[in-house]
């Protein structure tokens, strides 16, 4: 080998090694400045408060502040697609949430593969939804619903916060399930969609638990079934809706999501944080009063619930046929 081209790879890998050991050096003292969470939803619902309580012990355990962002639109793409451009280094963070895993099938053309370009961190919370009827509607459980609907085909109205939410979906699974079917009315967000419940105007909604739990308790609405595996703390009387139509599960999430590329040490601290926050009682109280059930687990748990949730309900909005509006 001649001199000038052993010189020249001797400075090459000098080069590769002291970019990785900067590269490690840079990670372990991160964070050094001000840290964002992009949520794609507005303030105030379950997903904001979400994050901004793990905003809250980010800041106070890693010294720097945690900055909530809210950037609605486009059924949280326009929030996702923030975060796939963003440098990989750990200064813009993603709330990763249920319709991530849905948009991927309900929309045709995305400028992003999620699971590709955004790095699972941490799991937060589950979150299961409960079917809800009007007291008026003459079924009082999960079996009686379903005899309805068979001997009504088509004459149940389902209302949903829009086309392609969760419950949209979850309701869409319901059918195919048990082998009914109901007209889907989608309205502009859970709010109305409530609303016209509460008036009887629609029959069944099924609704992410924190959103209904005072209408529940008060009466004005009845829960015939919780969406998760197991009873809820708060309504330990409510049957899973699984108990009549066996393998039945949905259930909406969060986590934190990261740039492609980001450094591993940058990943794996925040997991750790975010693993800390959940263990925390004060903290993991607070989450459970949103309806939360904690996802902790490493950086491929979370990527491996994400692949699971998104195969789900692909197969879902293929088999029902769902568009994005």
């Amino acid at each position: 080998m001649k001199p000038s081209r052993r010189r020249f790879l001797h400075l090459a890998a000098s080069a590769t090694a002291v970019s990785v050991v900067s590269r490690a050096a840079w990670a372990q003292s991160y964070p050094t400045r001000p840290v964002r969470i992009i949520v794609g939803l507005p303030a105030g619902g379950s997903a904001d408060i979400t994050a901004r309580l793990i905003g809250q012990w980010l800041s106070e355990r890693l010294g720097q502040q945690v900055l909530i962002e809210n950037r609605p639109g486009a059924g949280t793409n326009v929030a996702t697609e923030t975060v796939v451009r963003a440098a990989p280094d750990g200064y813009m963070l993603l709330l990763a949430l249920t319709p991530n895993a849905i948009n991927a099938t309900l929309y045709d053309k995305l400028s992003f593969n999620f699971i590709r370009d955004i790095a699972p961190v941490a799991g937060i919370i589950r979150q299961p939804l409960v079917m809800l009827v009007n007291p008026s509607f003459p079924a009082k459980t999960v079996a009686e619903f379903i005899a309805h609907a068979k001997a009504n085909p088509g004459k149940i109205n389902m209302a949903s916060a829009g086309n392609g939410t969760s419950g949209h979906v979850t309701g869409e699974l319901f059918k195919m399930m048990a082998g009914i079917n109901m007209l889907h009315v989608p309205y502009r967000g859970g709010a109305p969609a409530l609303t016209d419940l509460l008036g009887g105007q629609v029959q069944v909604l099924f609704d992410p638990v924190a959103s209904s739990t005072e209408y529940i308790k008060a009466g004005k609405l009845r829960a015939l079934g919780v969406t998760s595996t197991t009873p809820l703390d708060p309504f330990p009387d409510i049957p899973t809706v699984g108990d009549t139509v066996p393998g039945f599960e949905a259930s909406a999430f969060s986590g934190v999501g990261a740039p492609k590329g980001t450094p591993n040490e940058i990943v794996d601290t925040l997991n750790k944080e975010v693993n800390a926050a959940l263990a925390d009682p004060k903290t993991k109280a607070r989450l459970v009063d949103l309806g939360g059930m904690m996802l902790s687990g490493s950086p491929a748990d979370f990527g491996n619930f994400i692949a699971a949730e998104t195969e789900k309900w692909g197969k879902v909005i293929r088999a029902a046929g769902i568009k994005a509006e």
